[in-house]
């Protein structure tokens, strides 16, 4: 059997967690397309779509942000569950792993929801909070050196209009600063600036920390390195085979 046709063996709950600009979409969607049985759970997506649907979760969601506040977590925490719930997936303990939803639920999370949870945690207690809910077994640790990340920036160019991205590093424009398409200029976003970028990985590295702790003292946590997704995929590919296939 191929490795793209591969039946989990156990179920996957998978956390991506890396600097900003690190690729965690990118391995996202490759894990997605080799793992067919994978879903995937956003929360942003999720928000969004509540506040588009006028749920009531979404217009309490809704009203938090229109008053400038956060959206609580406890509020992400019932959209996922609100979603593992139209899955199928939260079912009685007798049809399902022993793994409690939290101390007050008879509901367990089915043994066959595997999927990659987006956008939340993004803190250690938001990963203490979510342990009630998901008993999450593979966070993955991506980790490229910020030097690679800020010239990877550095290199990067948009054409507004259309969105395209060039990188004059590994996929640059047919004619340098000009969209393929159109031949009109190219240019770098205003939040692009290495300053910019500085200061949003300088900001991750204080919040990861004790995020990263939180899921190695749980023992599910695995580092992975490489200077490009493309170093990337392959090792992570191979150890979630190790541990799921």
């Amino acid at each position: 059997m191929s490795s793209a046709t591969k039946q989990l063996q156990r179920a996957a709950r998978i956390i991506l967690i890396g600097a900003p600009g690190v690729g965690k979409g990118t391995q996202s969607e490759r894990l997605l397309s080799r793992f067919p049985q994978l879903a995937s759970i956003s929360s942003g997506d999720l928000l969004r779509e509540n506040v588009r649907r006028r749920t009531p979760l979404g217009l309490e969601a809704q009203t938090a942000m229109q008053s400038g506040n956060l959206v609580p977590d406890s509020m992400i925490l019932s959209l996922i569950s609100s979603e593992l719930n139209s899955r199928g997936w939260l079912l009685s303990s007798e049809k399902t792993e022993s793994l409690p939803l939290s101390s007050n639920s008879s509901s367990t999370l089915s043994s066959s929801a595997s999927f990659i949870l987006d956008g939340f945690p993004r803190t250690a207690s938001q990963a203490t909070s979510l342990d009630t809910l998901v008993p999450v077994n593979f966070v993955v640790h991506l980790n490229t050196p910020p030097s690679v990340i800020l010239k990877r920036i550095a290199s990067r160019w948009v054409h507004e209009p259309s969105g395209r991205v060039y990188n004059t590093d590994f996929q640059p424009p047919k004619v340098p600063g000009k969209d393929d398409v159109t031949g009109e200029p190219l240019t770098q976003r205003q939040d692009d600036s290495i300053d910019t970028w500085k200061q949003r990985l300088s900001k991750f590295d204080e919040t990861s920390k004790a995020l990263l702790e939180h899921y190695d003292r749980v023992g599910c946590l695995w580092r992975v390195n490489g200077n490009s997704s493309d170093e990337i995929t392959p090792q992570l590919f191979a150890e979630f085979e190790r541990r799921f296939c």
